[in-house]
């Protein structure tokens, strides 16, 4: 009957900077493992054919997520812009000029208003809902069947 030698681990000697070497020890520490098991696996983690394909996996998941995010950015923006302009046209079209005697009484009262239109803003950037969140999502399907 044969014996089968384990081959004994090797010896390497390697040169960390001080603020990686501190982090080490305390990951082993706090994994109550030595250091060198840890190096051990972060280097066969870093070699492994497959570890490409995880960070490659992971970047994917990033870029899916700040693409949904950005989606999302663009469909706010262009209700807002929207909005405003829909407003505009509105008010344009329904408020005629003021004679000249009563536009200084307006210009006067302009700064009240201006005022209590922001606190109303505030309040409800504050608590909500936004306007974005009252629109539904399918807001082309709805508009297309119109």
């Amino acid at each position: 009957m044969a014996i089968m030698k384990i081959p004994k681990k090797q010896r390497l000697s390697v040169y960390l900077d001080p603020d990686i070497m501190k982090a080490l020890a305390a990951y082993a520490a706090r994994r109550d493992q030595s250091r060198s098991l840890i190096a051990e696996a972060a280097i066969a983690s870093f070699l492994s054919p497959d570890a490409a394909e995880r960070q490659e996996a992971a970047t994917t998941k990033r870029l899916d997520q700040l693409d949904r995010r950005m989606t999302r950015m663009e469909r706010d923006l262009g209700i807002s812009v929207e909005m405003l302009a829909v407003f505009v046209r509105f008010w344009l079209t329904t408020n005629p000029p003021l004679p000249e005697p009563a536009q200084a009484a307006a210009r006067a009262q302009a700064g009240e208003r201006y005022d209590a239109f922001v606190a109303a803003l505030g309040r409800r950037l504050a608590k909500g809902p936004k306007v974005r969140e009252e629109i539904s999502e399918d807001v082309t399907a709805v508009a297309g069947t119109e």
